[in-house]
């Protein structure tokens, strides 16, 4: 009924012009032109007046139209039809299709048109026969258009070209890019590169567009190529735009007319005058495309995470990794708290300050490489730094060392920064800054509560939201020593000092030595297998040297000998590993434990994990069952406790059997663009990440906590699997 509706307006406003056109002037003799006709200039132009033989040249038709008048795109949208060219060459010379440069929303009353406004160029490439003969040759062009205000006028041109076939002739790209047909030739839609992907997915009502190229767009519109049997979209239904952290969401209203969702959409996705691509996906029918929004974290706000990312870093501190550095901060306020006099207040409220100064400048460090990165194309998230083996080689060695410190080894502060007078103070501060530093380094394997949602959200606004997320991470992580220190009566629920705590530093030690362990394990998985062991060996002898190095630090304590003696042994010790360092080659999936499957989900016996990748996952829904897709990763220490309390505990592994589940790991040990891509289109920028898909193609993802019980797996299995 709408599109008889619209039939009839159509044919109250083109009354009489379509059956007139025999009757319009043609304007033109056969040159070039500029022509006058009603309310638009036609002029055929090209970039240069010579062809070679077997070569080419750019031509174009240019159509300037008065105030307030357009002519039309190759899919006119509700009215009108594109200017055409019809050609009579020459023997030996052929014209390609008229090219489209991108096209504008044209309004007209409750219409959408697609087409231009004011001057518009269609560049059009004419070749020449390798036998054609050199000499002049003419090329004539009878043109049709249809210029339209509130009304519509057609009109009618005779315009040609004269072109000299010249052997050894430039051709269209060695011309001067000048006029209104070499800006036209950078405004036809270009291809999608490679690394970019577009998908269309669709319901009863509508189509989710969705593309992804690497930035965040807020602009954007979609342009079919398709109109016959009947309208693709919609024309003036509003198109909305949702922003992704790599690229955009636009959802565009179904065409009433539409009996069923065509096959494929083929069209032009426009980002902004100068810039859209021609695109086309098959169209992945769904039941509401709508539902898919709920695990995008389009429904956060700034403050919302900024709140999240606060109480995350609080809870931060209680993770494994972190824990043993806050209780080590804590135990040095029995050492240097005493008759509580208010200097000593002041002075251990000032270390509090250093101590979440250290912590700050860490995080703002690590956010300021994230942001750079960004902004040149690539894509990192939380813990991206332990993706490098330069650094996991440092931070390994720099864990050993501390280890030999709190073992009694030596004084790490006594050793390695005195320098004459004030030191006991310039030694406390520095030691509280640095805390701060390892506080944070520490807890960079480690994603707590609430962490997730807060760093995905921030990773896609600009980047003072960015810079305030990540700054109430960092004041969370901060806030419990903070507030102790501000507080030192508090100090007295802790044990009295005694020989008690240099007992408890040494079993620290055991911790941290325990952890440069785990950290030289994770160093060999981002190697290739048979290459890891040597790398290991490698760091290892890196630990032998700085061994050497503490064991001189502690013989001969605050001179300058030991600690250049020292110092020169720590270089030498970190250049073993690191001027190995050749890159990372994939090292299988042994450290994230994947085993491939051809069902994947397994013998019926036992729970096989195969990689994750995106045919597999539409391969897997399309065939009816549901996905458990556990983003994880050697270096993430609550990843591997999630694993081995939950994902690998008897009921769950019976529940993913029995539901017929098919189970993937990402494995993000190394840098992976697309478990990257995948994490920001879910909402998330780190992992442990642990999606739940239902057997249904297109279906939504259903984003589980960071934190993983038996009993919360085991509910979304069964919502998943029915």
């Amino acid at each position: 009924m709408r599109k008889i509706r619209l039939q009839m307006i159509l044919m109250c406003v083109l009354a009489g012009s379509f059956a007139a056109r025999a009757q319009i002037a043609v304007v033109g003799d056969g040159g070039p032109g500029p022509v006058k006709a009603q309310h638009l200039t036609a002029e055929m132009v090209s970039l240069g007046t010579a062809i070679a033989p077997g070569g080419t040249q750019l031509a174009g038709l240019v159509l300037t139209m008065d105030e307030h008048w357009h002519v039309y795109w190759t899919n006119a949208g509700d009215s009108g039809e594109p200017p055409h060219v019809e050609w009579k060459l020459p023997e030996g010379m052929s014209a390609g299709p008229m090219q489209f440069p991108i096209p504008s929303r044209l309004p007209l009353g409750p219409l959408m048109d697609f087409g231009y406004e004011e001057e518009v160029a269609f560049p059009i490439t004419i070749s020449a026969a390798p036998t054609i003969k050199p000499g002049p040759v003419h090329l004539d062009a009878q043109v049709t258009w249809l210029v339209c205000a509130q009304v519509c006028i057609p009109g009618k041109a005779h315009l040609g070209l004269d072109l000299m076939v010249q052997p050894g002739a430039p051709g269209p790209t060695q011309e001067p890019q000048v006029g209104a047909l070499a800006e036209a030739t950078t405004l036809i839609p270009k291809p999608l590169p490679v690394g970019m992907k577009f998908s269309v997915r669709g319901d009863k009502q509508q189509y989710e567009l969705t593309l992804i190229n690497g930035k965040q767009d807020k602009d954007a519109e979609f342009y079919p190529f398709d109109k016959d049997p009947t309208d693709l979209i919609a024309n003036a239904a509003e198109q909305n735009i949702e922003t992704q952290r790599d690229g955009v969401r636009l959802y565009v209203k179904r065409s009433p007319d539409l009996a069923a969702l065509p096959a494929t959409l083929h069209g032009v996705i426009k980002l902004s005058d100068s810039v859209a691509y021609d695109v086309s996906a098959p169209v992945v029918p769904v039941d509401n495309v709508l539902a898919g929004r709920r695990s995008g974290g389009s429904d956060t706000t700034a403050l919302g995470a900024i709140g999240l990312a606060f109480l995350g870093g609080v809870i931060l501190n209680l993770m494994p990794c972190v824990f043993p550095v806050l209780f080590l901060k804590g135990l040095s306020l029995l050492q240097t708290v005493g008759a509580g006099s208010s200097l000593e207040r002041g002075h251990v409220r000032q270390h509090g300050l250093v101590y979440a100064l250290g912590i700050l400048v860490s995080f703002w460090a690590i956010v300021g490489a994230l942001l750079v990165l960004r902004a040149g194309g690539s894509h990192a998230g939380w813990g991206f730094q332990l993706q490098s083996p330069g650094f996991l080689a440092v931070l390994a060695s720099f864990m050993f060392l501390f280890a030999l410190s709190l073992a009694g080894q030596f004084d790490i502060g006594l050793s390695l920064t005195s320098v004459g007078g004030g030191l006991a103070q310039k030694q406390g501060y520095a030691g509280s800054f640095f805390t701060g530093v390892l506080a944070t380094v520490v807890a960079t394997p480690c994603t707590a509560p609430l962490m997730g949602a807060a760093i995905g959200f921030a990773l896609a606004q600009p980047a003072g939201i960015t810079f305030a997320v990540f700054t109430a991470l960092a004041l969370g992580l901060a806030a419990p020593y903070v507030l102790l220190s501000w507080q030192p009566a508090w100090v007295k629920l802790l044990p009295r000092p005694g020989a008690w705590m240099e007992v408890f530093k040494q079993i620290t030690a055991a911790i941290f030595f325990a952890t440069a362990i785990w950290l030289a394990w994770v160093y060999g998985q981002l190697f290739a297998a048979s290459e890891g062991v040597n790398q290991v060996a490698l760091l290892l002898a890196c630990f032998l040297l700085l061994a050497i190095a503490g064991w001189a630090l502690g013989r001969w304590p605050a001179k300058w000998a030991s600690s250049v003696a020292a110092v020169v042994l720590i270089g030498l010790g970190l250049a073993i590993p690191l001027s190995q360092v050749r890159g990372t080659a994939k090292a299988g999936t042994a450290a994230a434990g994947t085993a491939s499957a051809a069902a994947g989900f397994g013998n019926g016996t036992e729970v096989a994990w195969q990689p994750y990748s995106e045919p597999a996952l539409n391969d897997a829904q399309a065939a009816g069952h549901p996905v458990f897709i556990d983003f994880t990763a050697a270096w993430c220490l609550s990843c591997q406790v999630n694993e081995r309390a939950v994902l690998k505990s008897a009921e769950v592994e019976s529940a993913l059997l029995k539901g017929h589940v098919v189970t993937m790991k990402a494995d993000w040990t190394n840098s992976d663009p697309d478990i990257t891509n995948k994490l920001a289109s879910l909402g998330r920028a780190g992992v442990p990440t642990y999606v739940v898909y239902p057997g249904t193609t297109g279906s939504a993802a259903d984003v589980l906590p960071e934190l993983l019980t038996k009993d919360l797996v085991l509910k979304a299995i069964e919502r998943n699997a029915r």
